[in-house]
Order: structure tokens, then sequence, then C-alpha cells
């Protein structure tokens, strides 16, 4: 087990002041009616923009009535006093700001929202503090990117019991005092990213009854011991240094409804309150699964008996005990994110004791072969009830699976969306196996059967090397979209889509290299979205002209033209259309013609150019020019017809050379027949000469 070193830090916090700060005297406004700065534009009576205007100060003699003044983008390093009573929204951020009279803001009665984010007021602290004491009303207040360190901070924040909503983003501090927010006790929100925060004081935040949003990602926290935050509904802590998360396991009820640990050094599932209202949990980018994930709950339940002891100096109770599965029995978890971590195998054992659970992502892990293997026996020796998970939405993209046996689909009855792209999944053929609702499939089958799923509507098989789509495919599962994109010499055999006429609308095919012989389409009734771009398709699939599709991309194929018996029958529905990137003939483009005088809108048409011949030599026209260079241009539609005449030519050749030798044989019989009747009388005659003599 990995002990925690439990290190406490207790630091002092000292004010200073700096010295050598010259006072800026207040600026009278100039006598006469308000006017508009040059170059600022009043966007209405109550709001004026000066931002990017290279100003030197806050301009004067503005409209009283303003309510929303923006010099934010300039080059103001003071600033003096502000006489604009009605405002309350004032933006100074983007600046050179070092200076602030302290009576700067003694007339802004109304002023709720201030910007100075990205100035210089780690300078001059003890003086520019001062004019915050003004600032009565104020609610939301921005000091991001001015170098503050936690002591500047406690100056600035002092006396701001309004103060809703603090923005202290890219400074310096390192650490937080309990004395930092003392005086800001309504604060809702903070924002502390991107500091150098190291430690958090016991009581720093505790006081704070409205906070509800609290970030502090991009830190250098190495743990939570004991989150004990009630009212806070938003914790974010990424990218940070932290290995573990722990809070008191006890009766209380916290709001906390999302927890944000991504991008940390995380080994073991956080130990989140026992009772709350957590529904978004993220955990990318972690090393959770590391040590596998029966090892893990015995190492989370030690390491937090021994924190538990160390921070509440009590021996072990029942309070010191952890069960992580009764505990997230409670949870109402509905999106958990476990990419980019060490798994292995997928913790179904662990993850099905989370009952609301919606979306899993698991993408980026070291998963292979997913099966759920034996369940096990109970204390009572009788076998346990298949474990199942409520999830709808999984995403296992760039792991490393070939199989996925059919019990792992039956523990997931509501599954909606399986995202498998970049994987080594090779579909099986349901029409070899002798029920495709319930197939044998042994370990050694390296292939994932899809046939009868039947609450899979969405499903993603993009870069898996599939080098044949097998009839039936996808028989008895009524898939809504199908991504098929990214393998390379894909073959689609007839009937692979059989049994998606009624459902798919959505279908891919991106990427493959398949000519116009690879893809066999099945007529899909309901099919609105074709993908075809990036083949070496030539010809359209003629059973598309029965689908009711609205969008048809077909950029960066071979088509030189497209058949307008295809073409007519796509208009009825088709409303968007890409086709760049194909070597049209810009000569037999009567499909274009017809396209055209509809309501088609081919997005790329001025992009798309089209070939045509001239003297010998190929040169290339923007399709949308196509008349230009040929003004009688032959149409593509009589090409059936252009195909039948010589047919019909050459069969009447044949008949008309058969019906004249028939004529001919006739009339050569009749001219016989006298001359066997000539020889027949000489013959007679001859017998009765002979008779004679």
């Amino acid at each position: 087990m990995i002990a925690p070193t439990l290190l406490c830090i207790a630091l002092v916090c000292s004010c200073h002041s700096s010295a050598g700060f010259s006072a800026i005297p207040e600026t009278a406004s100039p006598p006469g009616p308000p006017w508009t700065p040059r170059r600022c534009q009043k966007l209405s009576f109550e709001k004026l923009s000066c931002c990017h205007l290279n100003l030197s100060s806050v301009p004067t003699g503005l409209d009283p009535r303003l309510r929303r003044l923006d010099v934010s983008n300039n080059m103001i390093s003071g600033m003096g006093v502000v006489n604009l009573r009605f405002l309350e929204e004032l933006d100074v951020s983007y600046n050179h700001l070092q200076f602030i009279h302290e009576k700067a803001f003694q007339n802004l009665v109304q002023l709720y929202n201030l910007n100075l984010a990205a100035n210089k007021l780690n300078d001059n602290t003890a003086n520019n503090s001062k004019a915050f004491q003004a600032l009565h009303r104020l609610q939301i207040l921005d000091m991001s990117l001015n170098g503050l360190d936690h002591n500047a901070v406690e100056l600035y924040l002092r006396n701001m019991s309004c103060l809703e909503h603090l923005k202290l983003a890219g400074n310096t501090l390192t650490k937080l005092s309990s004395r930092l927010f003392k005086e800001s006790w309504n604060l809702r929100s903070i924002d502390l990213e991107n500091n150098l925060i190291l430690d958090i004081e016991e009581g720093t935040f505790e006081p704070l009854r409205k906070l509800t949003v609290l970030n502090l990602a991009m830190n250098n926290l190495a743990c939570i011991c004991d989150f004990k935050l009630h009212g806070l509904q938003f914790l974010n802590l990424s990218r940070n240094s932290i290995e573990f998360f722990i809070t008191h396991q006890n009766d209380d009820v916290y709001q906390l409804e999302t927890l944000d640990l991504s991008y940390n050094s995380i080994l073991y599932f956080p130990i989140v309150p026992k009772i709350s209202h957590l529904k978004y949990l993220h955990l990318q980018n972690n090393k959770v699964g590391a040590f596998g994930m029966e090892m893990s709950i015995l190492e989370v339940s030690s390491l937090y008996t021994e924190i538990h002891s160390e921070i509440y100096r009590k021996e072990y109770d029942d309070m010191s005990y952890y069960d992580m599965y009764s505990n997230w029995k409670l949870m109402p978890l509905v999106h958990l994110d476990l990419s980019n971590n060490h798994f292995t195998s997928f913790p179904l054992k662990t993850l099905h004791h989370l009952q609301s659970l919606e979306a899993l992502n698991m993408s980026d892990n070291c998963l292979f072969n997913l099966s759920l293997g034996d369940t096990g026996n109970d204390s009572r020796g009788l076998p346990h009830s298949q474990p199942f998970l409520s999830v709808r939405y999984l995403d296992l993209q760039r792991n490393q699976i070939q199989h996925l046996s059919p019990d792992f689909f039956e523990a997931l009855p509501k599954i909606e969306t399986i995202n498998l792209r970049n994987n080594m999944v090779n579909p099986c053929a349901a029409g070899n196996l002798p029920d495709p609702m319930r197939q044998n499939i042994t370990n050694d089958t390296l292939c994932v059967s899809f046939a009868g799923i039947r609450s899979l509507k969405y499903l993603d098989l993009r870069e898996n090397g599939i080098k044949t789509l097998f009839p039936y495919t996808f028989q008895h599962t009524p898939l809504v979209s199908l991504d098929l994109s990214g393998n390379k010499d894909m073959r689609i055999a007839k009937e692979a889509l059989a049994g998606l006429q009624n459902t798919l609308e959505t279908l891919s095919i991106v990427g493959n290299d398949m000519e116009g012989s690879d893809l066999s389409l099945h007529c899909l009734g309901a099919l609105k979205r074709l993908n075809l771009s990036d083949n070496q398709m030539d010809i359209l699939p003629s059973t598309i002209g029965c689908s009711p599709l609205r969008e048809l991309d077909l950029r960066n194929n071979s088509f030189t033209s497209l058949d307008e018996w295809i073409v007519d029958d796509l208009l009825l529905h088709l409303n968007v259309m890409l086709i760049g990137g194909n070597p049209f003939n810009c000569c037999t483009t009567g499909w274009l013609k017809i396209l055209n005088e509809t309501r088609v809108n081919i997005l790329d048409l001025h992009q798309a150019t089209c070939l045509y011949r001239l003297n010998d030599s190929i040169y290339t026209e923007l399709l949308s020019n196509y008349a230009i260079q040929c003004p009688l241009e032959p149409t593509t539609k009589s090409t059936g017809l252009n195909l039948l005449i010589p047919v019909v030519i050459f069969v009447i050749v044949v008949l008309s050379l058969m019906i004249t030798v028939i004529l001919h044989e006739s009339h050569s019989a009749t001219q016989r027949i006298p001359v066997l009747r000539e020889r027949h009388y000489s013959t007679d005659a001859i017998r009765v000469n002979s008779r004679d003599s």
C-alpha cells in the first residue's frame, strides 16, 4: 500500500504596503454638455465603448447617465476620480493600470461589476486597495492576471461584504489563508485557476455558506484529505498533482453536483461524500486502474482508515471503515469519464452499483477483449445474478478491443450509443450462425456480433480495419446512425444492411478507398444523410434513389458525371449536396442543370471544377462555368437510350438477314419442283422403251 504523507503547513500572513506612491489628483469634468470622445462608440445612451484606442486615461466629461463603460485594451496606467454616479459596469481590463486614486470609486455608488483583469495591480497594493473601500455595492470583481500574491488579495478584499463573484485566475498565489475571504462572506463563486497554490488552510472556504462554484484548476495541490464544503455545487480541481480525494464518511448532506479531478495523478476512485447530489465525475487522464479494481478498492479503504485516524485522532471505529460499494449505491451519478487511465479490463462489477449512470467514457485505456466471465457465487453458494449497467452512452474508442462477448451486451440492456472507433473490431457474419439473436461466440472468435441488440441506435466503427461487411450484420438491431469510415478497402456485401430499412437515417462511409463495385446498398427507406466522400467511386449506387436523402456528400471521388435518372429520383427530398474534388466532365453536366433548377443547395459549387478537352489538351474550369466551354452540351439523360438504339438496329439487321435467307430458300425450292417432274417423265419413257425392245 502507498501510505500518504500528511504535511501540515501553517503560514502567517503578513500585510505590507508599498511606498513611493504619488497620488493622482481628482479630475474635474469640463463645463458644458456631455460629449462622446472621438472614436468611442456609443452603443446606446447607457453604454459607451472606448476599447482599443490607445487611451492613456479614462475619458472625462462623459454622459452622466452612462451605466456601462468599456475602456479595455488601452494604455491606461493611472485612474483618477470617475464621476459617473449611475455607472453599474466598468471594464478597465488589459491596460497598464498601476495607480488607483483612493477616491477613484467614491462616486460610483451604483457600481456592481468591475473588471480590472490583466493590469499591474501587484504594485502599490496598500494605496490602491484604499479605493476599494468605497465599493459597498460591488458584486462582481475580476482581478485576474495581475501578479497578485495572497497578501495583496487580502488587502483588496477588505470590507467586500456584498461581493458574490470573484476572479483571481492567473495570479501568483501560493497559499490560501483562513483570513483571505473573511470579509467577503457572501461569495458565491471563486475562480483561482492557474495560480501556484500548494496549501489551503483549514477554515479558508468553510465560512462561505453561499459558495457554490470553486475553480482551483491548474495549481500545485497534492491531495484533498478532508473535503467538507457542504454547500458547494461545482468543484474544479483539474490539472493539479492530486493523488487522492477523501471525504469524511458521515450522514451530512452535500450539495456537490460536479467534481472535476481530471489531469491529476489519482490512483484510486475518489472517496466522495456519502450523501450528495453528485451527477458528473471527471477522472480522465489519471492513473486509475493501474493496480486492478479489487486491489484498488482494498487500498483506498486502507488509505481512508489511516487518514481518518490521523485527522480525527480516533482509533478504528465504524466511521473509519470505507465501503465503496454501499456508498456508490446512494450516488446519483449520471456521467463518469474514465478516459486516458490504466484500465486493462472493464470494471463492470464496480460500476454496476452506480444505478443512475447513463454516460460512461472509457476511451484511451488498455482494454482488450471484453467478457464478463464468471460472476462467482454468493454466500449461500448460489450463482450471482448477471450484473448490468443502466448506461445509455458508452465510449470505448482508441483501445485495442477485438472481441466483445454477447454477455457484455446483455449487461447493457439500455445501451443506445457505442463508440468503438480506432479499435480492431471485426463484425461477425450473422448469416453463418444458427440464431442471430443469441450467437455462441467463444473467446477464440475474434469478431463481434452486432445482431439482436434491440436498444442500440448509434454505432461508430470508424478505423477498425474492417475488410468485409457480411450480409445481415445488423439484423434486429434498430440502428439510426452507422459510421463505417476509415476502413480501407472495405467491401459491403449485398444485404449487409438488411434489416435497417426502416430505421437507418445517417450512414457515413468516408475515406475507405471504395470503388463503386465495393458498395452494395440495400434500399434504405429512412436514410436522410449519406456521406461517401474521400473514396474512389465513379458511379452512384442505383439503390440510393429509393432513399429520402436530404444530405449527400460525394466529395473527393472519381465521378466524371452523375446519372440523371438517379438525380431525378433524389430531388423530392434532397436539400444539401457536396461535390468538390471530382474530375467532372464539363460537357456532360446535364445532372447539374437539373440540380440548378431545383432548391438543392450545392454548398461547394463555386469551388468544384470540371475538365474539358481543347486541341488534344485537357483544361480545368469551374464547374459553375461549364456552359462557357460546352455551349452544345450533350445530355447524359439519354445515355440509356443511346445504348438501346444500337441494340435495336442490330436486332433488326439480324432479323432482316434471317428473313432474306428464308425467302431465298423458299424461292429455290419452288424452282426445283419442275425439274424433278421432268426427270420423272424421262425415267418413265426409258422404262417403256426398254419393255418394247
